[in-house]
């Protein structure tokens, strides 16, 4: 199954750092938060990426252009005509597609224009900015044994998200964006979609939490994977701080590498 990441927003809660690069390329532990989801989908086995870009998608093209540079030991030789010897190349299992999805294109349109790539298949889709502990294979377990078109892991860190009105049996009746309540169960992405979804994006302008998945939820077809595990966004300095924490101290949950 294939993983789409929304990453081509501007940052603009992380300006300190999203002004030299996109903000799925702010490092956490020396590596991308993006690579850090990667790898997270990579160690249960889902390898193929297709990536959303926009703002400063250049960064993220040039880093898997160059991605065996960035993770393993290299000699330039200048002496040998500029002769260049890579020690202990890094391999990943990945199959990567970075699209460029527009910079004013909101995240409806970005899924959109990777319909192309995700063929007529089931796909997962996230955010370029988040990290979980989200047990994916229950995930993808939960949403093919109730058979609706959407799947949204809903968790429950505050007021800041899309909240969500689940019922007994974990259909979600509504979907409200930005809600300003706290307690909520929320849109925390690690989604899982099938390919009838494009049918509720209109256009480039289409926010993907709004129209869409509202009418998913009035039609009975948005479902709520519950999960009371670790769940991070890196929406502020601060919120990489916290992060670069758990990474350094070896608290970080998502890691299982």
């Amino acid at each position: 199954m294939k993983v789409v990441i929304l990453a081509g927003g501007l940052g603009t809660r992380i300006s300190e750092e999203s002004h030299l690069k996109p903000k799925p390329m702010i490092e956490i532990g020396g590596s991308p938060i993006l690579w850090h989801i990667l790898k997270y989908y990579s160690s249960y086995g889902f390898n193929e990426f297709i990536i959303c870009c926009g703002y400063k998608g250049y960064c993220i093209k040039e880093y898997f252009a160059d991605y065996y540079l960035h993770r393993s030991d290299v000699t330039f030789d200048f002496s040998d005509n500029n002769n260049m010897i890579i020690h202990n190349n890094v391999a990943e299992p990945w199959k990567v597609t970075v699209v460029d999805t527009g910079l004013e294109t909101q995240t409806g349109g970005r899924i959109k224009k990777i319909q192309r790539y995700v063929n007529n298949e089931r796909f997962m889709l996230t955010y370029g900015d988040g990290v979980s502990d989200v047990n994916l294979s229950e995930l993808c377990k939960f949403h093919e044994d109730n058979g609706k078109i959407a799947t949204i892991t809903a968790i429950q860190p505050g007021g800041r998200f899309g909240v969500l009105d689940i019922d007994g049996n974990k259909r979600i009746n509504k979907f409200t964006e930005k809600s300003k309540e706290d307690g909520g169960w929320i849109n925390g992405g690690f989604m899982v979609l099938e390919p009838n979804v494009f049918k509720y994006i209109d256009n480039d302008m289409t926010v993907f939490e709004r129209e869409p998945l509202e009418s998913l939820a009035k039609e009975d077809q948005l479902m709520a994977y519950k999960h009371t595990g670790f769940w991070k966004c890196m929406d502020t300095l601060r919120d990489k701080e916290a992060l670069e924490y758990l990474y350094k101290t070896k608290q970080a949950p998502w890691i299982r590498w």
